[in-house]
């Protein structure tokens, strides 16, 4: 290694190690957020996939804390971070806008994660005066739900729907063993 290297690596050797000690934080925290999700989840009887995807979640906003966290270790510039947040904020404000239907289903999602009181399974009665429906719970997904109707059809409901509609839980789970609808 030339003196130029050498001198490059001792000048970067402590901000390597805290960006590291910041990075294995981080990582232990993940784990320990996605062990309490995964907990809390078998607890209420939440499925795998939607267990996966709220970790999936966990890992994507810690990865952008990390990212921020970093940068600000190595010497960003405030201002120089400022304006490319802000950029990247417009953007994506103006991009997120023309889907804020999406989002309100995933922001709906995770909400339905942590506090939802039906489960796949259970018979339910969603009251709308336009298309009533009658159903049970057959997957609660990301962006909307899976009922069964009575008649065999599959419906797709919205996930924000599903929290602005009132709700009557008829009968819990209510899917036999054998796996047939009541």
């Amino acid at each position: 290694m030339s003196s130029e290297e050498l001198t490059f690596v001792q000048t970067l050797q402590g901000k390597i190690i805290i960006g590291l000690i910041i990075l294995i934080s981080l990582l232990i925290l993940r784990a320990i957020i996605n062990v309490a999700i995964a907990k809390l989840a078998r607890k209420n009887g939440i499925n795998e996939a939607r267990i996966r995807l709220m970790q999936r979640y966990v890992t994507v906003v810690l990865f952008l804390i990390a990212l921020l966290i970093e940068t600000l270790v190595f010497g960003t510039d405030l201002n120089d971070l400022a304006l490319v947040f802000s950029s990247v904020f417009a953007v994506l404000g103006v991009g997120l806008f023309a889907i804020w239907s999406i989002l309100s289903n995933v922001t709906s999602g995770i909400i339905m994660f942590f506090n939802f009181p039906y489960k796949v399974g259970d018979k339910i009665e969603i009251h709308d005066k336009d298309f009533p429906i009658t159903a049970i719970i057959e997957d609660i997904r990301a962006f909307q739900i899976h009922l069964r109707l009575e008649n065999g059809d599959l419906v797709t409901y919205p996930n924000n729907l599903m929290l602005q509609k009132a709700v009557t839980l008829l009968k819990k789970d209510a899917i036999e063993d054998d796996g047939e609808a009541v």
